[in-house]
């Protein structure tokens, strides 16, 4: 159970057998020609929940986008749920990102439809088309996020923290293997951010989701403190190598 005091997120029983969620080894990450990570070596397993933190311009949002395919792996090797990232190409990354849950900064909704209809675009865009099915889905996705009673408000009728939930909620629609979170927290309050940071955890531990969170706020890390990597001076390290 969570530490009530502190607010520790405690350390999961990972079975020592368990898959390999992501695996790289001597990966270069660029951003469009610019080197930005180099020979970057990690292992994040099945269930785990780690947080990949360093300041604005370190790599972290480069190096989460070359895990969904948003940018190429070109040197090096690395596979995210037993997808090789040197093979992909235009038409097997849509199934790799079916395997995925993605949560951005920024919640990029389609702001001229419902919450409901936002939820049944991204379920029709990975082919779900019985209609019961849909909707069971969406019932039970808002509902593990806590949201059902905003099934059918539109994004300008929830606060930050409130669309922050949906875009988990789509996360979720096709039981990804790995969430992958880029600053979750960026705009929201602190308490809306504990909510947050609270909920993603609560979903890793009771699915065996992998969660990776890319962030800086040491407020979150201090808090909820779990296994952490540092991008910083164009490398990728174990554990908090942070000066704040």
């Amino acid at each position: 159970m969570e530490q009530q005091n502190t607010g520790i997120l405690p350390t999961q029983n990972l079975n020592p057998q368990s898959s390999e969620v992501i695996t790289l080894q001597n990966a270069d990450i660029y951003q469009k020609n610019n080197l930005v990570l180099s020979k970057v070596n990690l292992t994040i397993q099945e269930g785990e929940f780690v947080y990949l933190i360093g300041r604005t311009g370190t790599g972290k949002s480069s190096l989460l986008k070359t895990l969904y395919a948003e940018l190429p792996l070109v040197n090096g090797s690395g596979k995210v749920v037993g997808f090789d990232l040197k093979a992909l190409n235009w038409r097997t990354v849509p199934f790799l990102r079916r395997k995925l849950g993605i949560v951005f900064q920024d919640f990029q909704l389609l702001t001229d439809r419902s919450v409901n209809d936002n939820l049944r675009f991204a379920l029709e865009a990975t082919d779900w088309r019985n209609e019961e099915e849909i909707n069971k889905r969406i019932s039970n996705v808002l509902n593990s996020v806590g949201i059902t009673q905003k099934r059918y408000a539109m994004p300008y009728q929830l606060s930050g923290g409130e669309q922050q939930r949906v875009v988990i909620a789509r996360a979720l629609l096709n039981d990804p293997e790995l969430i992958l979170a880029d600053e979750p927290t960026g705009n929201l309050d602190p308490q809306t951010s504990d909510d947050i940071i609270k909920l993603l955890y609560r979903i890793s531990r009771e699915t065996k989701t992998t969660v990776l969170i890319g962030t800086h706020d040491m407020y979150t890390l201090s808090k909820y403190p779990a296994r952490t990597l540092t991008c910083k001076d164009g490398r990728v390290m174990e554990g908090n190598h942070m000066e704040w």
